[in-house]
């Protein structure tokens, strides 16, 4: 087999995996108030965002989307979200940074139904799809956010070229993700190649590992709670648990979290198909 053959195989089979997990997951925390499937983020000294009492419980998941989304202004835009999860970034945004209006989509309908449940606000919809065949026209939305996602994804220069393509020029690309050492060279030179124009860079190991320290109580009980025995290391590490083997190599730096901000250039208006 070619190797591009190869890898599209992985890439597929890797798909095939996260389209069972990620609805598992979503009706093994039915009941539960868990609305961010990210990790999370905590500066020194802290952000001291003013929160809400019901958003106060996912303070250290808000603050990486808020790191990530507010590289950008976002009031009065056309906001897409991709791989919105169980839709609490979107609804903070939305609520906080006030766009004109905000999708968030994804691939994992059952998702999606408890994100339209569980989230009415003004402004604020719910799509499912795949982020590599964006359904949405050229020159769409003035944002595309992306937190922790991409890693999941088969062919992530397919992506990338789907969020140039809806993104108006001058349009922004708000995006955090992480790689592991293996992976990185492939990563950075997909994002080098997208046809965007990188404004922002920025190593974020340790706030995100701060992030997982202070959720780390409620994952581990999450974890136990909701997942059989056999599961439960993997749910660690997909929680980030303090001293779960992603928690470790995001101290050794095995592992490498960044957040981006891009912008498609002006005049680069996309065409259809």
């Amino acid at each position: 087999m070619p190797v591009i053959d190869h890898l599209f195989a992985i890439g597929r089979i890797r798909k095939a995996v996260w389209q069972l997990w990620y609805p598992f997951l979503t009706r093994r925390l039915r009941g539960e108030e868990v609305l961010f499937l990210n990790y999370a983020y905590e500066e020194i000294p802290p952000q001291a965002i003013p929160l809400s009492p019901a958003d106060e419980p996912d303070r250290a998941c808000i603050q990486l989307y808020h790191h990530v989304a507010t590289q950008a202004d976002l009031r009065g835009r056309r906001v897409l979200e991709v791989s919105c999860g169980h839709g609490g970034g979107a609804s903070y945004l939305t609520r906080t940074l006030q766009p004109d209006s905000y999708t968030g989509l994804d691939l994992n309908p059952a998702g999606i139904r408890l994100c339209q449940q569980r989230h009415r606000v003004a402004g604020l919809s719910f799509v499912q799809g795949d982020a590599e065949q964006l359904p949405f026209g050229p020159d769409t939305f003035d944002a595309v956010i992306n937190v922790e996602a991409s890693h999941c994804y088969p062919h992530l220069p397919r992506f990338l070229a789907e969020v140039a393509r809806v993104l108006r020029p001058g349009g922004h690309f708000l995006y955090a993700d992480f790689r592991f050492a293996d992976d990185i060279a492939a990563w950075e030179q997909a994002l080098a190649a997208a046809p965007l124009t990188r404004r922002h860079t920025r190593n974020i190991n340790a706030e995100v590992r701060r992030g997982m320290e202070r959720n780390s109580r409620r994952s581990q009980d999450l974890v136990a709670r909701h997942l059989p025995k056999f599961l439960q290391g993997l749910g660690a590490d997909f929680a980030g648990v303090q001293g779960s083997r992603i928690h470790k190599a995001l101290a050794d730096g095995e592992l490498t979290y960044r957040s981006y901000c891009f912008e498609k250039p002006a005049g680069k208006a996309a065409t259809a198909g």
